[in-house]
């Protein structure tokens, strides 16, 4: 009975390390390959940077079995100005996502934050003041209904600067 216990053991090991190792990450070329095409594709309005505007902005897509996305909804962002260029960056990968092949659709989650850089490391009074205005005038946009999760990946932050 212990013999056939261990043996059922670790087939199902076996089994469960098979299929760790057989899942693909879901955009052509893997996850180096995303980061550099956001990286290279997110663009950051002039009128975010003269505000000096920061933020975060979490969204769910949904792919089909080609890649193509077919739905793209906010679920959280600290301002709309901020989900702008992360969701028209979103929009040209339009394509290359992969998803379960017994799948007819799949939903993603991906978080994309903005950040400040300071060339010297240290904020002027007045780039201190700018951030502090653009923070008091955001108007957040979050999901007010429940976020069903069951079959949703949730993928890598994406962290620009500027």
């Amino acid at each position: 009975m212990k013999r056939l216990l261990f043996m059922a053991a670790l087939l199902l090991t076996a089994a469960y390390s098979r299929a760790q190792q057989t899942m693909a990450f879901p955009f052509q070329g893997g996850k180096d390959v995303m980061m550099d095409f956001f990286k290279k594709n997110v663009v950051i309005p002039e009128e975010l940077k003269k505000t000096k505007a920061t933020g975060t902005a979490v969204l769910k897509f949904t792919a089909d079995p080609k890649g193509a996305i077919k739905k793209i909804v906010v679920y959280y962002a600290d301002d709309y100005t901020i989900a702008v260029p992360f969701i028209d960056a979103l929009k040209k990968s339009d394509r290359k996502w992969i998803i379960p092949d017994d799948e007819k659709l799949h939903d993603f989650v991906i978080s994309f934050t903005v950040n400040l850089i300071m060339p010297d490391g240290k904020a002027s009074a007045a780039t201190q003041k700018q951030v502090y205005d653009s923070y008091r005038q955001r108007k957040p946009i979050w999901a007010s209904n429940p976020v069903p999760l069951d079959m949703t990946t949730l993928l890598p932050a994406i962290i620009t600067t500027y």
